[in-house]
């Protein structure tokens, strides 16, 4: 019974579930009423997809792991590595063959950009400052950028794709400075190895009061209604602040492992707030 619950949250479920969710989510905004098909589709694509980066991200990552994550599915000894390897490509395969269901340019995002970038972020991204970051920040804003060309309508699915990209890079951020011990084990060059732990805070501050900021102009030039202003306030903004105080008050790595899990809460409060916001 261990085993199989380790195969089943090595996937991180709620990744995945969170992952199909952004594309229902994105068929609301946009006001999708084609077939249902490619909905479920889109969404198989995305859960698929996330399944096999997570499983990847814990076969690369096992090392680091046995020293932030122990508990892990590998690390712990329930999974072994080539089997969660199997397991990874599998789900990748079934994700791309329900990809090849769907039109030409969301093929070209899921086949031809989001699957290179989440194996090469695996693989070797990672390992210089920001630049890992950003990938991933990317791979999430581009399930809206997918979305869109699924529903032929990508406009209204630009500020979610940006508003994911800032959350998701600020997120991955602070996740560093949570991971600092194991990854300094295996000679990863995150930003908070790098320039230290003073420098990161400043970058998260300062990237969130720009984000605070860019996230309220839709409101304010009235592109949302009031409910999604309500809204951000309650799952963005304030959260937001209260990662940036704790981080400032008590720098440490049970502060960023709990502002991490924060962090995760406003992407998906974001999503919905600008749901809200369109109706």
């Amino acid at each position: 019974m261990k085993q199989l619950f380790a195969y089943i949250t090595i996937i991180r479920p709620l990744n995945v579930i969170l992952g199909g969710l952004t594309i229902v989510i994105s068929s609301f905004i946009v006001k999708y009423n084609g077939p249902i098909s490619f909905v479920i589709f889109a969404v198989l694509v995305v859960m698929f997809y996330t399944a096999g980066a997570n499983t990847l991200n814990d076969y690369f990552d096992y090392k680091i792991d046995k020293i932030n994550r122990p508990d892990r599915a590998i690390s712990s000894g329930l999974v072994l590595r080539r089997h969660a390897l199997i397991f990874s490509l599998f789900a990748f395969i079934l994700g791309t063959l329900f990809a090849l269901q769907l039109n030409k340019n969301s093929q070209l995002v899921s086949i031809c950009i989001s699957l290179p970038l989440i194996i090469g972020y695996n693989a070797k991204l990672k390992y210089f400052p920001l630049i890992g970051n950003i990938v991933v920040a990317l791979i999430l804003s581009l399930s809206f950028i997918y979305a869109g060309f699924i529903f032929d309508n990508i406009k209204p699915l630009i500020i979610p794709a940006v508003l994911a990209f800032s959350l998701t890079l600020i997120r991955e951020i602070v996740k560093d400075m949570a991971d600092i011990i194991g990854d300094k084990s295996v000679g990863l060059k995150t930003f908070p190895i790098i320039y230290g732990e003073n420098k990161t805070i400043v970058l998260c501050t300062v990237l969130s009061a720009l984000l605070g900021i860019g996230s309220f102009v839709p409101f304010i030039t009235g592109y949302y209604n009031i409910f999604y202003g309500i809204l951000l306030i309650l799952t963005v903004e304030i959260p937001l602040a209260v990662v940036v105080i704790l981080l400032l008050n008590k720098p440490n790595i049970a502060t960023a492992k709990r502002s991490t899990k924060l962090l995760k809460f406003c992407t998906l409060g974001g999503l919905f707030s600008i749901y809200i916001g369109t109706i």
